[in-house]
C-alpha cells in the first residue's frame, strides 16, 4: 500500500472520529466517550508519525568523502532521490514521476562526469574501475527507464530501492577510496 492510500485511510479514520465525537455531544456535553475520542483525535497525528514508514534518505556526516564539492553533489543526489521517492510514494502524476526520475538521472550523470574528471586530474590509480562502476550503474538505470516506460508507476518502487541502496553503498565504499588522495592534493 503506497503512502497516498495510507494517507486516505488516515483521513477517513480522523473523519469517523470527528463524526463520533459530534454524535456523542448531541446526546450530552458530558458524554465521556466523546471526551475520550477527543483525546484519541489529539493523539492520532503523533501515533501516525510514529508508525509511518518513510523511504527518505537522510544525509549523515559518515557519508562525507571529505571533499566539499563532492559532498554537496552527494547531498543534491540524495535530495533528488527523495524527491523521486516522494513522487512514487504519493502516486503523483506520470509527468511528475518522469520529471523527478529524469532530474535524478541527469544530475547523476553530471556528477559522475565531474567526479571522473577530478579523479583524472589527480591521477587516481583506480579511475578505470571507478568509471566502470559508474557505467554499470547508468546501464542499470537505463534498463529501469525501459521498465518504467513499459510498466509505468508499478516499476518505481524497484527503481527507488535500487538507487537508494546503490548511492549510499557507492559513497561509503568506492567514493571513500579516493578521499585521502584528493585531500592530500588540496582538493576541497
Amino acid at each position: 500500500m503506497n503512502s497516498r492510500n495510507k494517507s486516505l485511510i488516515y483521513a477517513a479514520i480522523v473523519g469517523l472520529i470527528i463524526v463520533a465525537i459530534f454524535l456523542g455531544f448531541l446526546s450530552s456535553l458530558t458524554n465521556p466517550i466523546s471526551w475520550l475520542l477527543i483525546v484519541v483525535l489529539a493523539l492520532t497525528p503523533m501515533l501516525y508519525n510514529k508508525v509511518r514508514k518513510t523511504n527518505e534518505v537522510v544525509w549523515k556526516e559518515e557519508y562525507s568523502v571529505g571533499i566539499e564539492s563532492l559532498d554537496n553533489d552527494h547531498k543534491k543526489l540524495i535530495s533528488l532521490l527523495n524527491h523521486f521517492t516522494t513522487a512514487y510514494d504519493y502516486a503523483m502524476s506520470e509527468e511528475f514521476e518522469r520529471e523527478a526520475l529524469n532530474d535524478l538521472i541527469n544530475y547523476t550523470k553530471y556528477h559522475f562526469d565531474r567526479e571522473e574528471q577530478l579523479l583524472e586530474q589527480h591521477d587516481y590509480a583506480d579511475l578505470e574501475a571507478h568509471k566502470a562502476q559508474h557505467k554499470q550503474m547508468i546501464k542499470q538505470v537505463n534498463s529501469f527507464m525501459d521498465l518504467y516506460n513499459e510498466k509505468g508507476h508499478d516499476a518505481l518502487n524497484e527503481i527507488s530501492d535500487f538507487l537508494a541502496n546503490w548511492l549510499i553503498n557507492h559513497i561509503n565504499g568506492t567514493d571513500k577510496e579516493y578521499s585521502e588522495l584528493l585531500s592530500q592534493k588540496g582538493v576541497k
